[in-house]
């Protein structure tokens, strides 16, 4: 697998990085994880040099199994991210709360110490708030929290996971120069990053992690009229109502305007996010070996061409489906 720098951090990680919210099971909103076919598919993406694995304390047994795992691989390279949720429980984060009462300093401590003692892991690569406004920039007490930990060895570098398609509640954050990475949802259809946030973080030195690569599912050829999830699972609601419906038709004319059919989808919409010089590494979600080895592989194909891309950007289209159908 290819290598990139994680920003100002002087970490290098894979470019297709491990996405382990799917891993968590139902306690983190995924129905049909099995910790079996989980504990397979990290070291399987290990063993093909994948070295970045994001998780989060909010993903139900996901730091768990992840701890499991990396343990079994010390001084290997592995880089590993997790979460802190916001208190009062909001996803997303409201403009108009204050951060004491998302993000006060004792709980992202507390929320830290939860994680090291789930993972069985000495510290974290990278501890990110997984939710975020920019009118929290210079209040509160949770950067003098966060220098504290990398003081103490506890964490490494410190990011934010920004809120569901709104990369522009970021700008604020790099351009104060107290964050190291950004975790953001970029794909070919939301494509919003491209307007301010990436060019803020490649001025700025700072590293970005892009989630959603695969629109949960949408852009990977595999969800259509007729897809259904069971019961539990957040897709049911994501991809509910007339939407299977508007998703083939975005996924019909993008395969015809690319010539390509739909088992190619996933490795161009993959390639299309790698493809932009801010991204650091995508966190694409893989819950078994056979996700694992079709995702790295991407990442020994050839960049996409100048054709290709101008066609990709044709296909923007915005919407938020984490909202109620």
């Amino acid at each position: 697998m290819q290598h990139r720098r994680l920003g100002r951090t002087g970490l290098d990680v894979s470019d297709i990085g491990f996405g382990a919210w799917g891993i968590g099971g139902a306690g983190g909103g995924w129905v049909g994880a099995r910790d079996d076919e989980s504990l397979a598919a990290l070291e399987r993406f290990i063993e093909l040099g994948g070295t970045f694995v994001d998780t989060a304390r909010g993903y139900g047994r996901s730091e768990e199994l992840v701890g499991q795992v990396l343990r079994r691989h010390p001084g290997e390279g592995l880089v590993v991210a997790t979460k802190v949720p916001p208190r009062n429980g909001e996803w997303p984060a409201r403009h108009d709360v204050d951060v004491s009462e998302t993000f006060p300093g004792a709980h992202i401590r507390a929320s830290l110490e939860e994680s090291l003692r789930a993972s069985g892991l000495e510290r974290f690569d990278v501890l990110q708030l997984h939710v975020w406004s920019d009118s929290w920039v210079g209040h509160g007490d949770w950067l003098e929290t966060v220098q504290s930990l990398k003081d103490e060895g506890l964490v490494g570098a410190f990011g934010v996971s920004i809120n569901d398609h709104q990369p522009e509640q970021g700008v604020a954050l790099v351009r104060s120069g107290v964050v190291d990475t950004v975790q953001v949802i970029y794909n070919v259809f939301d494509q919003a990053p491209e307007d301010a946030l990436l060019p803020a973080c490649q001025e700025h030195g700072v590293g970005v992690i892009v989630r959603v690569a695969l629109d949960e599912g949408g852009l990977t050829g595999r969800v259509g009229p007729g897809t259904t999830f069971e019961a539990g699972d957040f897709r049911a609601r994501y991809f509910g109502g007339a939407r299977l419906a508007e998703l083939e038709e975005h996924v019909r004319a993008l395969t015809e305007d690319l010539g390509i059919g739909r088992d190619e989808l996933a490795d161009v919409a993959l390639r299309f996010v790698l493809a932009h010089p801010a991204v650091s590494t995508v966190i694409a979600g893989m819950r078994t070996v056979r996700n694992v080895e079709r995702n790295a592989a991407t990442s020994d194909r050839a960049p996409l061409t100048p054709a290709q891309l101008e066609t990709l950007r044709r296909h923007r289209w915005e919407r938020n489906w984490y909202t109620a159908p």
